[in-house]
């Protein structure tokens, strides 16, 4: 078997902005993530809106609007 067929892991500590800290093993050390179980809206049942980059704002500027639309549809001339 060839000896570099695995990369090489490490005892990582993962930081979450909300403060939680995990230690695991990874392939990178000392991970700084976003959002974690702790403070993700799917696991704490709290319905609050997360953009941190304001890419919803930067969508609403561009676009003029964040609701989806629906097309007309079309009429086909298939009066025979």
């Amino acid at each position: 078997m060839k000896e570099q067929g695995h990369p090489t892991t490490y005892e990582t500590t993962i930081t979450c902005t909300c403060g939680t800290v995990y230690n695991t093993q990874s392939t990178v050390q000392n991970l700084r993530i976003g959002i974690c179980a702790g403070c993700h809206p799917f696991f704490t049942g709290e319905q609050r809106f997360v953009d941190t980059a304001g890419r919803v704002d930067k969508f609403a500027q561009r676009y003029g609007s964040t609701r989806a639309r629906r097309a007309a549809p079309k009429l086909s001339d298939a009066s025979a």
